[in-house]
């Protein structure tokens, strides 16, 4: 039977990165589940109708907005589905600890002390418990951000393309996420890519993109104290789409199991 509250279609950020996320993470009817960064619901809402009534799934984020939005579709589904407003940087010391911890394009917003926050996870997480977290890694849109540098160079913007090339520092590679679970102690871990393929128009469909504006583009934009000039340079690139595009981003998963003690 196809389950009721299946990934949605019509999304095309979180549903891609949450089906990289459920190819490693492994379910079973009653488990008890932490989704962090639960967002609008993608995968709380799945994951809660694998699970069952005999489970539990909590649904964790810091935007109130984005914790009531999800209650709404909610309604009086999935009784045993709850939305809540947290910090997960400072999970409360009387949480639960959980079978499974998911963070579907969670890592993002582990800054600045990422390896912390993933420590702070798996104290929540049972014996041979699971944790599955992903997130766009370094190498994401690769091809845009050297558009960018190039476009900044020819004006001879020195201290926007430093903040650029740090900016895309920042950004998390896949063997960086591999050490986290390492320091932590997880065991049978899995650190996995798969390229997404991001479509686009030039203009005002590229600087617009729901997709490319939240998160990424803003990034750009930030690294201007001038809007005007900042609006500017992003216009020229914008309409030079045939220069980078395919834009290919990166989605990462990664899995690990936590020690089920002593036997």
């Amino acid at each position: 039977m196809t389950p009721r509250w299946s990934l949605p279609k019509q999304d095309y950020w979180s549903t891609p990165f949450a089906e990289a996320l459920l190819q490693h993470l492994q379910l079973f009817p009653g488990a008890t589940i932490l989704d962090i960064a639960s967002g609008h619901g993608i995968p709380a809402f799945y994951l809660a109708d694998q699970v069952g009534p005999s489970g539990q799934v909590l649904g964790i984020d810091l935007s109130e907005r984005q914790v009531i939005g999800a209650q709404a579709i909610q309604g009086e589904h999935l009784p045993w589905l709850r939305f809540e407003c947290h910090d997960l940087r400072a999970l409360p010391r009387d949480l639960p600890s959980f079978d499974r911890i998911t963070g579907n394009l969670s890592v993002m917003f582990f800054r600045p002390n990422r390896f912390e926050v993933v420590q702070g996870l798996v104290e929540h997480l049972k014996p041979g418990g699971q944790l599955v977290l992903t997130f766009p890694s370094l190498g994401t849109f690769d091809s845009l951000w050297r558009r960018i540098d190039q476009e900044m160079a020819v004006r001879g913007l020195l201290t926007e393309r430093r903040r650029l090339e740090a900016y895309i520092a920042e950004r998390p590679s896949a063997e960086e996420g591999r050490g986290w679970l390492d320091r932590v102690g997880l065991e049978r871990m899995v650190v996995a890519e798969y390229p997404l393929e991001v479509a686009t128009g030039p203009g005002p469909s590229f600087l617009d993109h729901p997709l490319l504006r939240g998160g990424f583009l803003d990034d750009a934009f930030e690294c201007f104290d001038d809007q005007r000039l900042a609006d500017e340079v992003m216009t020229t690139v914008s309409e030079d789409l045939e220069s980078f595009v395919p834009l290919i981003a990166q989605r990462c998963a990664l899995s690990g199991w936590k020690n089920e003690g002593p036997q």
